[in-house]
């Protein structure tokens, strides 16, 4: 079983919210709402920028901006970061099958490790896939298709868990099963019911009753 890590594992709304928020006042902006950054956050430093100043990569000063804000990020990663209800309970029911289950983001390396580390997972994930481990970042394949590879399954064996559009993109061109993560940031708010998800969950510990 493969997860992705911001809005499906892990709450990292709070943490990359205080980044951006940070950056806004650099600029003389005020804060924003946690609420208006969360839908965003599955979508990183693209997303939160295009929320925090309407700013996207064709714009003058974008580079800028996603370099200092992840700067701001990497100072305070995992402050109040934490998995979401129901998480541990499922990552210790896959274990006692025993099952394999592992990490498949488009966060960076330099992020990625070190938050799941801190969340005291890592260790236990039989394989961990960040944005810069292979060519293509989702909704490439790329990235499932080297998981499976890691974990020595075949891609049709494997279950993906996100909780974005990409995400179930990315699973179907890998010839992964799909499951929406409705608890997630759910990007733009396009009902996962219209994703083709094989199943739409509302809890992690809803997964326990597909293994």
């Amino acid at each position: 079983m493969l997860f992705d890590l911001d809005g499906t594992l892990a709450d990292t709304a709070p943490d990359l919210g205080r980044a951006l928020n940070r950056l806004r006042a650099e600029h003389g902006l005020g804060p924003l709402p946690l609420g208006v950054m969360r839908a965003q956050a599955s979508s990183g430093a693209r997303g939160l920028l295009k929320a925090g100043f309407g700013s996207t990569s064709e714009n003058e000063g974008y580079d800028a901006l996603r370099d200092r804000f992840l700067e701001l990020y990497a100072e305070n990663l995992c402050v109040d970061t934490r998995l979401f209800d129901g998480i541990p309970e499922l990552l210790s029911t896959i274990e006692a099958r025993p099952l394999p289950w592992g990490v498949v983001t488009n966060k960076a390396k330099r992020f990625t490790e070190p938050l799941l580390r801190t969340l005291a997972i890592g260790h236990r994930a039989a394989c961990i896939v960040s944005g810069d481990s292979t060519p293509h970042t989702k909704p490439h394949p790329a990235p499932l298709l080297r998981a499976a590879m890691l974990l020595s399954l075949p891609a049709g064996d494997c279950v993906y868990v996100g909780d974005d559009l990409r995400d179930v993109q990315a699973a179907r061109a890998a010839g992964m099963r799909f499951a929406a993560a409705g608890w997630g940031y759910l990007g733009d708010g396009i009902d996962p019911d219209t994703w083709g998800a094989d199943a739409v969950l509302t809890d992690p510990r809803d997964m326990l009753k597909l293994l």
